[in-house]
């Protein structure tokens, strides 16, 4: 499944064999690392992309798609669907190379799937948790259309520091 976004040059595509060195060549920075939860490793190794590649299509209710910009890997945007009692929800969300910030590059990718997510009708709710140092990833999702709902005081624990998180979510 390819899916097109609002920037000719960037499609969302699945992840697939080929695609290691990029994803290390981009996700190992601290600065990536620093905004996203526990299961997102640093440094980023051959061994973590591996693995990656390998899990990243595995679970059929969730999305995981590789960014593609020009024909190079440079990010990823996905949702991951929620089980049990949380089974309509799907937790969106994503990351992007830092040299390719400040283009409208995750937003033309977050917005697609968004659209896409949406379009499936699969969720009654797609959320994001937003650590609150992070006012870019803010933005982002307010430009897609999620609305903040609230703050949830020191929830999260990143990089040695307890944190608060803001709630965002999309209501179709």
């Amino acid at each position: 499944m390819i899916i097109t976004t609002s920037n000719p040059d960037c499609i969302l595509r699945p992840w697939r064999e080929g695609d290691q060195a990029a994803i290390v060549c981009h996700a190992n920075n601290r600065k990536i690392w620093r905004n996203l939860t526990h299961t997102f490793p640093f440094p980023y190794t051959i061994p973590e992309a591996n693995s990656w590649v390998a899990i990243a299509n595995a679970d059929p209710r969730s999305i995981h798609m590789a960014i593609e910009l020009r024909g190079e890997v440079c990010g990823g945007v996905g949702s991951v669907a929620g089980r049990g009692i949380s089974q309509a929800t799907t937790d969106f969300g994503y990351w992007l190379g830092e040299s390719f910030w400040g283009r409208g590059v995750m937003t033309a990718a977050a917005g697609a799937l968004k659209d896409h997510l949406v379009r499936s009708g699969q969720f009654a709710r797609l959320q994001a948790t937003v650590f609150a140092w992070n006012p870019a990833s803010m933005r982002v999702l307010e430009k897609i259309g999620f609305v903040r709902e609230g703050v949830l005081c020191k929830s999260v624990t990143k990089d040695g520091e307890l944190i608060d998180s803001v709630m965002y979510a999309c209501i179709p």
